[in-house]
């Protein structure tokens, strides 16, 4: 920073006012004006730096502007930017070959490509509702018990319709009710209260249709980064073959290396499980809208023919350039490998800073949350950007730190040093 208590803004409040004259006001006022970034490190249009641990809310993977992700976007946007889903091209070939491949999944197994997390979940529902029509128990073939989807509360899939009906936040999903359907919250967690859902179907007149899947993050990341306990998850993974239905996990924040291993499904503290679908995105092409759904085996990669879905820019070359440098250099680079070390580093060094403001703190790789002893933690917020340090507030009182994966230990105990110092006194918000 150029001042690390009193940052320049002239030029930021400046671009900022004009923001507020001409966006909608659905993400608030800006809490900076960015302006260019290298590595870690990020600048405004005022020129004050900031050691990024938020990466665009586990977006760029590589950090900015890594010269390996410029040289394939440039080398690619050169030869062809896009074209429709008339045509394939090689980068989206080998990029979804890659991404089956990383997932470990079986032969038969497809990728379909969206742009967003929210598209990817979209995808992952719709195949969920075809699927769901498909069963003999349900609608239309017996009567008028539709096949139900099983979703989590306090789970987050993304905001459009068909995302935000599987998403438990009441507050931003009250303004938009009616929402799809047949799609029910289950306590997070809860493995009793999943085994009753299960066996609502059927029961005579007053029974319900079959489940046709379940949606869960493995790491609830909007409420908080909790991660979900392997028992649990093994358990509804037993629940679900057992009645046919499908295992979706949303890996859309925990994907491509965020907790250490490519997907969170393949921790085995987190689960070890099989998915049936999982989506991804954030993280993929480190900074280029991307996403997608990975369907596992030749049953489930059947469920979506053709007319059935699509997207315009589905499989963009350019953003599939973006992705195949983004693996590239986690690999070469053993990035993983930097997630599990760094993650580490962090956890641990939160907790011996002493903040007496410091309750707990959970999280795997390179998601993580301090929890904080009230809820402050958007003040808490405010205080580290404005001594140099980006993270967010996932919930009143958790911080939410997402780094790039690229991140230095030099860099974590930079990070550490100013989190040590956020103020125990701090109103709440």
């Amino acid at each position: 920073m150029n001042d690390a208590t009193t940052p320049q803004r002239q030029r930021s409040d400046e671009w900022t006012d004009a923001y507020t004259r001409v966006h909608m006001n659905v993400f608030g006022t800006p809490l900076r004006v960015l302006d260019h970034g290298k590595g870690c490190h990020v600048w405004d249009v005022d020129g004050n730096q900031y050691l990024d641990f938020l990466a665009g809310i586990a977006v760029n993977a590589l950090g900015y502007a890594h010269p390996d992700w410029v040289k394939a976007v440039g080398e690619q946007a050169a030869k062809v930017a896009h074209t429709s889903n008339y045509f394939a091209t090689v980068p989206q070939i080998e990029l979804a070959q890659r991404l089956i491949a990383l997932a470990g999944a079986p032969e038969g197994s497809r990728v379909y490509f969206a742009n967003s997390g929210a598209e990817a979940n979209e995808a992952a529902l719709k195949l969920a509702k075809k699927y769901g029509g498909s069963l003999p128990d349900a609608w239309p073939h017996m009567g008028d018990k539709p096949a139900r989807i099983l979703a989590l509360t306090h789970g987050f899939h993304g905001r459009t319709m068909g995302a935000l009906s599987a998403t438990w936040k009441p507050a931003i999903r009250k303004p938009f009710e009616p929402l799809v359907p047949n799609i029910e919250f289950v306590a997070a967690g809860d493995a009793g209260a999943m085994r009753d859902a299960f066996a609502q179907t059927g029961l005579g007149h007053y029974g319900k249709g079959p489940v046709a899947a379940v949606i869960m993050e493995l790491v609830q990341g909007e409420a908080g980064v909790v991660p979900l306990k392997a028992d649990y998850v093994r358990e509804v993974r037993e629940l679900c073959t057992q009645h046919d239905a499908l295992l979706i996990i949303d890996e859309v924040q925990t994907g491509v290396g965020r907790t250490g291993e490519w997907f969170a499904f393949q921790r085995e503290d987190l689960g070890g499980v099989a998915p049936d679908v999982v989506s991804f995105a954030k993280g993929v092409a480190s900074g280029f809208p991307m996403g997608g759904i990975i369907t596992f085996g030749p049953k489930t990669s059947s469920i979506l023919d053709p007319g059935s879905h699509g997207s315009t820019f589905a499989g963009n070359p350019l953003g599939a350039a973006a992705a195949l440098a983004t693996l590239n250099v986690i690999e070469r680079d053993s990035l993983l490998a930097n997630v599990e070390e760094r993650g580490k580093q962090l956890r641990e060094g939160i907790m011996a800073t002493g903040n007496p403001l410091f309750a707990s703190v959970r999280g795997s790789g390179l998601l993580n949350a301090v929890v904080l002893n009230r809820p402050c933690a958007h003040e808490a917020m405010r205080w580290c950007l404005d001594h140099g340090l980006i993270v967010n507030a996932a919930a009143p009182s958790v911080l939410r730190l997402a780094p790039p994966l690229i991140v230095t230990a030099d860099q974590v105990d930079e990070a550490l040093a100013i989190l040590a110092r956020i103020p125990a006194d701090l109103d709440n918000d």
